[in-house]
């Protein structure tokens, strides 16, 4: 199946949580934060209003509780809307 995804909005897989604290302390699965990174996978046209100003391909930073979640051939993505990206990581 493949999402392609309508005006503003930009499909994003999330980037793995850290499992090892620097120290080498393994956290446990309860107690690992949702992290808040992701890979852009796909890109809407964006609007007049809302351009899209990010690139398939990038590593973005994305607000918490953004977003909303689905399952395509068993990898979990992400939808969100343009401005829910925080930031573009480099």
């Amino acid at each position: 199946m493949k999402i392609r995804p309508l005006a503003d909005r930009v499909l994003v897989k999330q980037v793995a949580a850290e499992t090892k604290t620097a120290s080498g302390l393994i956290i446990p699965d309860t107690a690992q934060e949702k992290t808040q990174q992701a890979v852009v996978e796909a890109v809407g046209p964006g609007t007049e209003k809302d351009k899209i100003t990010v690139n398939t391909g990038d590593k973005i930073l994305y607000d918490k509780y953004a977003g909303t979640g689905i399952k395509v051939d068993g990898e979990d993505y992400l939808i969100l809307k343009m401005s829910d990206i925080i930031a573009v990581v480099e």
